[in-house]
């Protein structure tokens, strides 16, 4: 299982008991990160790679070049690179897909941008909500991703948070709320109905997505008691 994300890759296998953690940034290609990856894997045994992409993924290939990596992930075949079948969904829905308990879930991820993901009844639908029209010309992403707290500062941030999901879970109509990300701990309280996600949970999805329970690229979550 590899999560890519801004600023880390990390990677995870059956029988490794700790993720490791690769520098990525906004030069990192998608050979880059194979290579990366491979290196820091050497050793261990797998027959199959999960693939979490921080941006659209449809049909289970990047539509669209991350904004926040290098070039070169549309058109990059990882399956022949790791020489291994490879499913690739959105980073959101992949961390979505292990957080799932049931009813209508919402999952927004507090990274380097905003990630987002809807599961409804166990099918799971990546959504791209970071983008949109938010307020005075700028996106949803531009004021809780990891630009937003920049400008604004913790309390002002933990303050635009706390609308936003409010916003997006009436929108979405959902049940259950996760928040994860690498700033979700950034949160002195969590807002209304949310719950913290746990980035152990982006590798739970990993395996889901090649679950039995999971054989559609779309993935479809089991309940978790």
């Amino acid at each position: 299982m590899i999560d890519v994300g801004g600023t880390h890759v990390k990677v995870l296998a059956t029988g490794q008991k700790t993720p490791v953690k690769i520098p990525s940034g906004s030069t990192m290609t998608a050979a880059q990160m194979v290579a990366a990856v491979k290196k820091a894997s050497t050793g261990w045994k797998f027959d199959r790679v999960a693939i979490g992409f921080p941006g659209p993924v449809v049909k289970g290939k990047p539509a669209a070049e991350p904004r926040n990596l290098g070039k070169g992930w549309v058109s990059f075949d990882f399956a022949r690179a790791f020489g291994r079948p490879t499913r690739i969904t959105n980073d959101a829905a992949m961390q979505a897909l292990g957080s799932y308990n049931g009813g209508r879930m919402l999952f927004l991820g507090l990274g380097t941008g905003l990630g987002s993901a809807l599961v409804i009844n166990g099918i799971l639908e990546p959504m791209e909500l970071a983008h949109l029209p938010y307020k005075n010309g700028c996106s949803y992403e531009d004021y809780v991703g990891l630009r937003g707290l920049e400008r604004l500062g913790k309390k002002k941030w933990r303050k635009e948070v706390k609308q936003v999901v409010a916003l997006l879970r009436a929108a979405m109509v959902a049940d259950d709320v996760v928040i994860g990300g690498g700033n979700a701990k950034k949160l002195k309280e969590l807002p209304p109905g949310a719950r913290l996600g746990e980035n152990a949970n982006a590798f739970l999805g990993g395996f889901r997505l090649w679950d039995e329970a999971g054989a559609e690229p779309r993935g479809r979550a089991r309940r978790v008691s």
